[in-house]
């Protein structure tokens, strides 16, 4: 689908950076004052403006004066585990003696504190269970644990429905109650707060007189990761979470864990960026959760061995090399299905993608859902079976901008009560469960509904750019200063810039990148690449000129560095 090109407006006219380009970046980015900017921990929001978190507290202070059993239970996906992990090191380093922790399976289990995860936990013989990342919506799982007078304590991100499970105590700053400025924390956030005020307690009672106070700083890199990963909105607390987790990481204090993913991702720790957290450590992380249990992600975190912690980032890189085949392969049969849908790139269009193939991968569906809405800019469900039956399919969606896919499954629940068997999630990012043979009549009723949450011009895709640079800002000087003046990420996106320049060489490398060497209108000769191109169309020789969209990065080389444009995207 071709994309349409627009300049990013200035959102703001403060005046926010004494250099120009900077200055314009901020301004499209929406930030009114410098002190934004700031990325000190002292301008954190304080972790009392949580709604529950005092309760939450006392909870666990109550079960440290009993040193009673605690049972974490988190989720299977990055944010999930760096949340898992930094809840049993934060314990464990406060004096909590008896904390383990469960992941549920995704493929038996299914997200989150369900009534088999709550069984298990009763199994363990847990006196208070923490939820990490999940629990607002286990209602089952809760109430059992609750009538075998286990104490429940729920800490979460997600979106909240009208009723709330009977937890002996919730944090989330996403419930209505809640007056957090930030609505934004993924869950590993949530949980660095309520050990935040969870230290403050036991500095109160004086628990650590006569010994050194815990560090929670020491958690900011488990925080950094977990939030890039869970890919929220970067307002200006999430920025700081990452800025100064990914200061720990370059200066070297880091989880031996994240080190050993970094070194299997082939990433110098030294100058990783938040980009590198999301596309390179994340996914190798993620694979544990989508192909076998998350549990090694936990122990390859919580581990302070820094030859085990290899051993584990070994192995997790195997398991992401296995997903990528998978979604290679599930992605091409997705691209057969989409081929058939009438009116696709139709504009006019008001329609999603749904796709189902029997043989699919649970664990991966996610990502094809993500790839095929990048390619037709249309939300997008894929789906799986499951349970071994096929009687049930288990769903991931992605939406587009402006295109709400949590309150689009609550809207067809409403008036379509007994069509999804269950459901949850984001704006951008949600799962459902559907019976099987219910998926036509869902497809039928999902695309009447999206028709009341879209308008036809919102399925048109639109890169936003930073205007073009000028022939003295194409250096690695801007590179470095756009590299320092984030970090960058969702809803404060990585500056895109355009212009046309004479295409002189291409040719694959990789065997799916587009390498190019390319000539600005000012004869400055440069190195472009573009990943992951259609074969089907690339290498095209015929093409001597184009307008490119790209980021300006460093490639570093034997030694040396230089400037290389990363095309996003390409029109003649």
């Amino acid at each position: 689908m071709q994309k349409i090109i627009k300049r990013r407006p200035l959102l703001t006219t403060e005046n926010l950076s004494e250099i120009p380009l900077l200055n314009r970046l901020y301004q499209a980015r929406g930030v009114v004052s410098r002190r934004e900017l700031e990325l000190s921990l002292k301008h954190l929001h304080n972790p009392n403006l949580l709604v529950n978190i005092e309760q939450a507290v006392e909870l666990l202070w109550q079960s440290y004066q009993t040193q009673a059993r605690i049972v974490i239970v988190g989720d299977f996906d990055a944010d999930g585990a760096t949340s898992t992990a930094l809840a049993i090191l934060a314990l464990r380093q406060f004096g909590f003696q008896s904390v383990d922790y469960l992941i549920p399976d995704r493929f038996s289990q299914g997200y989150g504190l369900s009534v088999d995860v709550a069984k298990m936990v009763i199994a363990k013989g847990a006196d208070l269970v923490l939820t990490v990342d999940n629990g607002i919506s286990s209602f089952d799982g809760i109430n059992l644990l609750k009538s075998h007078q286990i104490k429940v304590l729920v800490t979460d991100h997600h979106l909240p429905s009208d009723e709330l499970p009977a937890a002996d105590a919730m944090v989330n700053p996403n419930l209505a109650a809640c007056d957090f400025p930030s609505k934004s924390l993924a869950g590993v956030g949530v949980i660095f707060y309520v050990m935040v005020a969870l230290r403050a307690k036991l500095r109160q009672e004086n628990v650590f007189e006569g010994k050194p106070e815990p560090n929670i700083t020491e958690l900011l890199d488990l925080v950094a990761l977990g939030t890039v990963a869970d890919v929220v909105p970067l307002d200006h607390n999430n920025r700081i979470l990452i800025a100064q987790g990914l200061h720990r990481i370059r200066s070297g204090h880091c989880r031996v864990g994240i080190q050993a993913l970094a070194e299997v991702s082939k990433r110098d720790l030294a100058s990783l960026q938040a980009s590198d957290l999301g596309f390179a450590i994340a996914p190798r992380l993620n694979a544990a959760g989508r192909l076998e249990n998350m549990s090694l992600g936990v122990e390859l975190l919580i581990s302070d061995n820094l030859s085990e912690a290899r051993q584990l980032a070994l192995e997790l890189d195997a398991l992401n090399q296995t997903r990528k085949e998978f979604e290679q392969e599930m992605k091409s049969e997705a691209l057969a299905i989409c081929a058939k849908l009438p009116n696709i790139a139709d504009s006019d269009s008001a329609h999603g993608i749904i796709l189902y193939q029997p043989d699919w991968h649970q664990g991966v569906i996610g990502i094809l859902a993500s790839r095929i809405k990048d390619q037709f800019h249309r939300p997008v469900i894929a789906f799986a079976q499951d349970d071994a039956e096929g009687k049930f399919l288990r769903g991931s969606a992605r939406s587009i901008s402006g295109v709400h896919i949590r309150d689009l499954f609550e809207r067809i629940d409403t008036y379509h009560p007994n069509l999804l068997v269950k459901f949850g999630g984001h704006a951008m990012a949600a799962g459902l469960t559907i019976a099987e043979e219910n998926l036509g009549l869902f497809q039928q009723i999902f695309n009447q509904t999206l028709q009341d949450f879209v308008e036809p011009e919102q399925l048109t895709g639109v890169i936003y750019t930073d205007g073009e640079l000028a022939h003295n800002e194409l250096n690695l000087a801007t590179a470095e200063l756009i590299k320092n003046a984030g970090p960058w990420g969702q809803h404060f996106a990585e500056p895109l810039f355009e212009g046309e320049f004479r295409i002189l060489q291409q040719r694959l490398v990789g065997e799916r990148h587009l390498k190019l060497l390319v000539e600005s209108r000012d004869g400055m000769l440069l190195d472009a690449i573009w990943f992951n191109v259609d074969l089907r169309q690339y290498p095209d020789l015929s093409i001597k000129s184009a307008r490119l969209v790209y980021r300006l990065e460093i490639n570093e080389f034997r030694g040396n560095r230089n400037i290389q444009l990363m095309i996003e995207n390409l029109s003649i």
